[in-house]
């Protein structure tokens, strides 16, 4: 079997083919007309193994290559890509991109960023590119003892969803007309578990999973499993709760996705089209006075750190909340014209937002609470961008006292996410870092919860 271990030398193209082919692309764009062009080639390995029930179930590899080319004829706007490297594929498919331009209506928005404002100098060293030296066979183990751990918490975890171990790495070059080119390699592992809990025939699944750049920074197999086997076991017996209004947490599992919803009512795209609930906000409170949101693209090692956007816009740290009043958006070139504005470097999403732990860890913020629902999974896609009105599916704890009472499912938590964010309480410490969001548990003052 081939060793998932990929350094650069093993990609399918190396940086200097990657740049030469950049070049090109754009000089075939302008030689067809194009007056600007921008330009990104990419190149990809990995390997995914997944061990169900102790037996392997699949072992997956990927080697992949592309080019993306964007031309601009003025403010008409075309783009094209292909997985064919060749010169003769190149051509045909910048060809297509300047064919498209063409026939595409004039856009006044269109077009490549100030050159002010791309990404110059020295490239900072962000540690992103950590290739995990694991051949198949060692995959293989470590997925078997991270379901091994899952299974052997309980007798009553009966079933397995199967566990995967997979290491990924990837390098890029993006180049425009403007003179900017630029690129560094990354790396994503991974290992995660999901199993199944039974008890008088009422079944109950959990999963866990850790990933990270630096599989060094990965929670070892046997935490994963063991994690994973805890939180099945632990919701056996839930229960249904009456219809009431109450305080809840949002787990730091799942705190991330209120963030997420913020970042899409913040982004050019939706401000722009009026689709936000976040309209005509910039300046106002919007969370709570003790809730802060940091944006930094600059943390080593971390997934979304980058020193330029997808448009070579040079990125920056800032405080995007602060003190709960929203102080900027989300903005590409592109919208941030649309809105009369300047782009904040965000074409191709945020860039590690760290929401500013409290003094609290999760059993703190429990008996802070003291009554109310802890939510440790959600259901569903109930969330209405337009208005911010929020209902979803719910499963986690009813708490009394400060303490987790029992487990509770098939309930439904309502609200409105302008009043939800103003609500929050308190913010954890128990920052739990996924993606792009850096997190803690979250309390929320009230809520609907709906059940019997």
């Amino acid at each position: 079997m081939p060793d998932s271990h990929v350094p650069s030398s093993a990609l399918p193209l190396s940086r200097e083919a990657m740049a030469a082919i950049a070049r090109r692309s754009l000089e075939l764009a302008q030689e067809r007309g194009a007056t600007h062009a921008e330009s990104e080639i990419s190149a990809a390995v990995g390997q995914s193994v997944t061990v169900r029930q102790g037996e392997v179930e699949t072992v997956e590899y990927n080697r992949d290559k592309g080019l993306g080319i964007t031309v601009y004829f003025g403010n008409r706007r075309g783009n094209a890509s292909t997985s064919d490297l060749s010169e003769e594929a190149v051509q045909r498919t910048v060809e297509a991109a300047c064919a498209i331009a063409r026939h595409t209506a004039a856009d006044e928005a269109a077009g490549l960023p100030a050159p002010a404002r791309l990404f110059k100098g020295e490239a900072p060293d962000l540690s992103l590119a950590h290739p995990w030296k694991l051949d198949v066979e060692q995959a293989i183990e470590l997925a078997r003892i991270t379901e091994a751990a899952a299974l052997a918490v309980d007798p009553r975890i009966t079933n397995s969803e199967g566990a995967t171990v997979s290491a990924n790495d990837a390098d890029f070059i993006f180049a425009n007309t403007l003179g900017f080119l630029g690129g560094f390699p990354t790396s994503r592992s991974s290992i995660g578990v999901g199993v199944v809990a039974e008890e008088d025939d009422a079944m109950q699944r959990d999963y866990w999973y850790t990933s990270h750049r630096d599989p060094a920074r990965l929670e070892s197999a046997e935490a994963v499993g063991r994690h994973a086997g805890e939180r099945a076991v632990r919701r056996i017996g839930s229960r249904k709760l009456s219809t009431m209004e109450a305080p809840v947490i949002f787990e730091a599992n799942i705190a991330g996705s209120l963030i997420g919803h913020f970042v899409s009512a913040a982004s050019g795209s939706s401000l722009y089209r009026r689709s936000s609930f976040l309209l005509d906000h910039l300046g106002k409170p919007v969370f709570a006075p003790g809730v802060t949101i940091l944006e930094d693209p600059f943390r080593p090692g971390e997934m979304a750190s980058s020193y330029f956007d997808a448009e070579g816009v040079a990125t920056s740290a800032r405080r995007v909340v602060d003190a709960g009043v929203l102080t900027g958006w989300f903005l590409s070139t592109y919208s941030a014209r649309k809105l009369g504005m300047e782009t904040t470097g965000n074409a191709g999403g945020s860039h590690n937002l760290i929401l500013q732990p409290g003094e609290h860890d999760l059993p703190g913020l429990l008996r802070l609470m003291g009554r109310g629902l802890l939510v440790t999974e959600l259901l569903g896609q109930g969330v209405n961008a337009v208005t911010g009105d929020y209902s979803r599916g719910a499963a986690g704890f009813w708490v009394e006292g400060g303490e987790i009472q029992y487990p509770v499912e098939e309930v439904t938590i309502a609200g409105n996410l302008l009043t939800m964010y103003k609500n929050i309480a308190a913010c954890g410490n128990d920052t739990l870092i996924r993606g792009s969001r850096q997190t803690g548990s979250v309390l929320l003052d009230r809520m609907t919860i709906a059940g019997n």
